[in-house]
């Protein structure tokens, strides 16, 4: 963690359940308690290896984690996923969204107690044509899922090319942020929106997009 003014990261927590964080990834945050919700894509690769743990069928080692700033620790939610990314709490603070990459899919956590989850199985929230990354919540509780690889340069013109997709709290799709076949925006990993304004961002591009609508 840093402060607002930068200064030195303090360390809140390295490992849940012994197993040490390996590639940590989206995050969360409640307002309302402190409580921090984020991913660990998996826990044999690293960052570095992010392409081919996006490939891979394999890997079901990824985990969904709470921190809880009063208690001092983090705990494990949800285990058995593969390449879990981005993380979104829900406006009214009753589930989350969680981005499971490989399978190019958003999941629904339903919350309950302070001990997570009230149901210990996930829904299935989207189906994607490409696989997400980050996702962002606006001002009015609707979620932006950026969509990454599946399309890293250009392509046809013919047709569509999904680089972004805007949800209501039920899945149902409000919003669809085309790429021009690859000619203004790539490899997105991230859509945010604030003030009618997106704001676009890119894991391999030295670039954050502005698009206002």
């Amino acid at each position: 963690m840093v402060g607002p003014k930068g200064g030195v990261a303090q360390v809140l927590a390295n490992s849940s359940e012994g197993i040490p964080f390996r590639f940590t990834n989206g995050l969360d945050i409640d307002n309302n308690t402190g409580v921090v919700y984020f991913t660990d894509s998996s826990i044999i690769f690293q960052r570095r290896y992010a392409d081919l743990l996006s490939r891979s069928s394999t890997d079901r080692t990824g985990r969904l984690l709470r921190y809880d700033p009063r208690a001092k620790r983090a705990s494990v939610m949800y285990k058995g996923l593969m390449f879990p990314n981005g993380v979104a709490l829900s406006q009214n603070r009753s589930f989350l969204l969680v981005a499971e990459t490989t399978r190019k899919r958003i999941l629904k956590f339903n919350l309950g107690d302070e001990d997570g989850l009230n149901n210990n199985e996930p829904k299935v929230f989207a189906e994607l044509p490409r696989v997400p990354d980050n996702i962002k919540m606006n001002e009015k509780g609707e979620f932006w899922v950026a969509l990454n690889m599946g399309r890293l340069g250009e392509t046809s013109n013919d047709g569509p090319d999904p680089i972004g997709v805007k949800y209501d709290g039920e899945g149902s799709i409000l919003q669809e942020l085309d790429g021009n076949g690859g000619t203004i925006f790539n490899s997105i990993s991230e859509v945010n929106e604030v003030n009618r304004t997106l704001y676009i961002g890119s894991v391999i591009k030295s670039y954050v997009g502005v698009l206002k609508f």
